[in-house]
């Protein structure tokens, strides 16, 4: 009797129940209700690329502020003069002619003379001072060589190829107002037709017309010229 007590008690509870030929492991008792999970061997690996991102100072912000600032305020400033230019043009009649009948023309109207020919260190040409927005007339026919809103010093620039008594002329036109330029390279002109309008820009620091004059290449005095042959 005592050592039929001593091994109930050393027998498991469960082996009592279940039989011998019905053990199951772990697994196949959760396999009715078992639900698949992603574990770390399954997530693949992933690099980090630097060149996707960048990391700017404050000092490299601002900077980029302060270029942006200036180029909007650049072309601001563009559409204030092209519309300025517009304006001026607007009261303009685009089909009048210099005065005069000969083959050579005044380039404005009226004028003050200002520097000359050489005056005041290298000076090429003759300034004629007049209010911005005056017209500008091509001194005699020929063809456009040059037209420019950025021609150098000269600003707005316009250059005409002529030949008169068979010499080879060129009539230089500088510091026009933006937008105002009437032809095109290649454009050919008559004498007398409007070109453009008196302005302030390049290297100039008053409304005027800088007015040139070369001969087979040689500069020339552009205002003798112009009282000698203009009418």
């Amino acid at each position: 009797m005592v050592a039929g007590l001593v091994a109930t008690v050393a027998i498991p509870a469960y082996a009592a129940t279940v039989p011998p030929s019905n053990t199951v492991t772990l697994g196949e008792m959760s396999a009715p209700d078992n639900q698949s999970m992603v574990v770390a061997s399954d997530v693949a690996s992933e690099t980090l690329d630097r060149s996707s991102y960048s990391a700017t100072t404050a000092d490299e912000i601002q900077k980029k502020k302060d270029q942006e600032a200036a180029a909007a305020a650049a072309a601001e400033r563009a559409r204030q003069l092209a519309a300025s230019a517009g304006a001026s043009l607007s009261n303009i009649d685009l089909n009048m002619t210099a005065p005069g009948s000969g083959e050579v023309r005044w380039p404005l109207t009226s004028y003050v003379l200002g520097r000359g020919l050489w005056d005041s260190g290298y000076h090429q040409g003759v300034d004629l001072l007049a209010p911005g927005g005056q017209p500008i007339f091509a001194a005699a026919a020929g063809v456009v060589s040059t037209s420019s809103e950025s021609f150098g010093g000269y600003g707005v620039g316009i250059v005409i190829e002529h030949v008169i008594n068979g010499q080879k002329v060129s009539t230089t036109y500088g510091h026009m107002t933006y937008g105002s330029r009437q032809v095109q390279a290649g454009d050919t002109v008559a004498a007398g037709q409007l070109i453009g309008l008196v302005g302030s820009t390049g290297s100039s620091t008053a409304n005027h017309l800088h007015f040139e004059v070369h001969i087979n290449g040689q500069v020339v005095d552009p205002y003798a010229w112009l009282q000698q042959n203009a009418g």
